[in-house]
């Protein structure tokens, strides 16, 4: 009990008889049990097997429920025997003698606590709908999580939301007098923002107490620790049981509770918009693909990084920084990486997507980023390499880099010391690039002492010294780097296919290999090599690599959203990298991803959950979102220090990257 607790820190000095003495009394007042009746159906709810998931949980925290699924027990002589009524069901019509004594029963002081379809429950009772706060209208499905309201309120001190699948309540009749909304789900983009949906509430009637929270369509939300929680939170503040002092079960860590978000700041100017024509392709929802309404004819003007920085939402407590600005690079970031003194490499383009030149005559370049003085900005700028053409990732190994650019895989290095590459040696050659946006990505030194990368949808025939190593598109692959003079690859290997075109790559702490794929494929595991199966008689590598993800959708803080296709959700997910370091608590850790979604213009989040053999992924928000038209996040990685960078590219003729 939080009162023996108090009582013995109180009187620790006292000595231990007065200790025991206290915990004894204590232990006699936790003996009266909060007693609850439990109002169900035979509906489709199942309210008695939700009961059952319920009932014993409560009862370990000293709550005993009895259930009942008889209308009729709503009478004086049988409520007066309880302290609350629970209610989840979808009982059409209440008598008026019933609704009297509902009414009055929490008017004297009893405590309701109204559950999901509670309030599409007693259709024909106006005084039902006004207790319960407001009437469910209608819902669609999803995993999602809420943002809290009032952190301040007794019955929320350090409750953390949760993610759950369920119904997305919407709510109509709603009845504000005495009403405090607790949490929030984001509905939706409106044209002033993000649409909050009252999700969780109190109300107070009389000398009683109402709670209701829409949270609890089945097994999957009712067996959930943060569920029992809030119900039994939602019960004893009801009950007017006072639990401020009251300690709940640690939630089991493998649970990954999100941040609320900040709110959008009100210090920034208005957009400026200039008109260009009516030449801005308009794209719409529609069961045939390309499909376009009348073209769009103005476009926002880009905004100093200064001021971009401001249209940036993120988690509480969390702050965006900038370390460089596409002023300082002189192009657009498309790719990046540290070596092992920290120092950032970055790749900037002019070329991409659409000027492919002759070797050796390209506009790109790569540049080594410092912070020399530790002020957490670049404050130092040396060009490695120029003269490229469409580079889109490079990792650094062996004192050098090994870059993807265009067609062709290179070993750059520095072997004067003077900062720029003088060593420039074509290992591969024979990538396809038909189509820009569809090449190599996502560089990475592997577990295993191979070069991991992935391929999109080109078809490829990666070539050293004459000899096709290995012929593929879209998918995760390896290859083998062997230092020398000169250096070579040994060997590729494409490891498994995957959907549409592919930009995405990640590794957990163990080793565990994750990316993102293009068009609705937003997380994806691969859990087998496909030479694991080619060596088997008879076996094939069926099944491709794809989504682990609930739902493809992302969450945009704004409708100025332009996309081709799969509108709504990641159409164009980028990078998968997994967030490895401690710096944001062992929640974060391992346990979730970051995708980007540039026509969303933000950095979304996916919950890494084991299932089975394998891995499922939800999403319950954003990393980072921004309504500024020209913040397109391509890339975001745990940088040496533990924190997140991303690179934001390449769309802006203004563009960061931030720490």
């Amino acid at each position: 009990m939080a009162t023996t607790r108090h009582c013995v820190n109180l009187y620790r000095l006292a000595g231990i008889s007065a200790i025991l003495l206290w915990a004894t009394l204590s232990a006699t007042h936790a003996a009266e049990p909060i007693r609850l009746l439990f109002l169900g159906d035979n509906g489709h709810h199942q309210p008695a097997a939700r009961a059952e998931q319920l009932i014993p949980v409560l009862a370990q925290r000293g709550i005993q429920v009895e259930y009942t699924s008889d209308v009729n027990r709503l009478k004086p002589t049988e409520l007066d025997a309880y302290r609350g009524l629970i209610i989840y069901a979808n009982i059409e019509s209440i008598t008026p003698e019933q609704e009297e004594s509902l009414i009055n029963f929490v008017e004297r002081g009893g405590g309701l606590i109204a559950l999901h379809c509670a309030s599409y429950c007693f259709l024909n009772s106006p005084k039902y709908v006004d207790l319960v706060g407001a009437q469910f209208k209608m819902h669609e499905t999803g995993t999602f999580s809420t943002v809290i309201a009032e952190p301040a309120h007794s019955l929320m001190s350090h409750f953390r939301p949760f993610i759950s699948w369920d119904e997305t309540y919407v709510h109509h009749r709603h009845y504000s007098k005495d009403r405090t909304v607790l949490e929030y789900r984001v509905q939706g983009v409106q044209a002033d923002g993000q649409k909050q949906e009252p999700w969780t509430w109190v109300r107070t009637q009389g000398r009683g107490r109402v709670f209701y929270t829409a949270w609890g369509h089945d097994q999957r939300t009712w067996s959930h620790p943060g569920f029992q929680e809030l119900v039994e939170r939602g019960i004893r503040w009801a009950v007017a049981e006072d639990q401020t002092q009251r300690d709940y079960p640690r939630r089991d860590p493998k649970y990954f509770v999100p941040e609320a978000m900040t709110e959008k700041r009100n210090d920034v100017a208005p957009f400026e918009y200039v008109d260009v024509g009516a030449k801005i392709p308009n794209y719409t929802p529609s069961a045939r693909w390309g499909t376009q309404g009348e073209p769009q004819t103005t476009m926002q003007k880009p905004l100093p990084p200064e001021e971009s920085a401001k249209h940036f939402v993120t988690p509480q407590g969390w702050e965006m920084k900038l370390f460089a600005s596409e002023e300082n690079l002189a192009g657009k970031p498309i790719a990046m990486n540290w070596d092992e003194r920290g120092r950032l490499w970055v790749i900037v383009t002019t070329d991409y997507p659409n000027d492919i030149t002759d070797r050796g005559t390209g506009n790109d370049k790569i540049q080594i980023l410092e912070d020399t003085d530790h002020d957490q900005k670049a404050d130092k700028f040396t060009l490695f390499a120029d003269k490229l053409n469409i580079p889109t990732s490079l990792v650094c190994v062996d004192g050098g880099a090994i870059v993807q650019n265009g067609t062709e895989t290179l070993f750059l290095k520095d072997t004067d010391g003077d900062g720029d590459a003088d060593l420039r040696h074509v290992l591969l050659t024979g990538w396809g690039l038909g189509d820009t946006h569809g090449g190599v990505s996502n560089l990475r030194y592997g577990p295993d002492n191979w070069i991991w990368g992935m391929q999109g949808y080109n078809p490829s025939t990666p070539t050293a010294d004459g000899k096709v190593l290995a012929k593929f598109q879209m998918g995760f692959f390896r290859m083998k780097f062997e230092p020398g003079s000169p250096p070579k690859i040994s060997a590729v290997e494409f490891l498994r296919s995957t959907y549409g075109n592919t930009w995405g790559l990640g590794f957990s702490e163990e080793g565990l290999v994750f990316g993102s794929s293009a068009n609705g494929h937003p997380s994806l595991f691969m859990p087998i090599p496909n030479r694991y199966y080619e060596r088997v008689r008879g076996w094939t590598p069926s099944l491709l690599a794809a989504s682990i993800a609930e739902s493809p959708r992302f969450y945009p803080i704004t409708d100025k959203v332009r996309q081709v296709d799969h509108h709504g959700h990641y159409s164009a997910a980028a990078g998968h990298a997994l967030c490895t370091t401690s710096n944001y608590g062992e929640h974060w850790r391992n346990k979730t991803a970051f995708v980007c979604g540039p026509e969303g213009h933000l950095v979304g989040m996916f919950v890494l959950e084991k299932d089975g053999a394998g891995y499922k992924s939800v999403s319950p928000g954003n990393l980072v979102a921004s309504d500024d038209e020209w913040s397109a996040p391509i890339m975001a990685e745990v940088g040496p220090d533990g924190s997140r960078s991303s690179r934001r590219g390449p769309r802006s003729s203004r563009r960061t990257v931030g720490t």
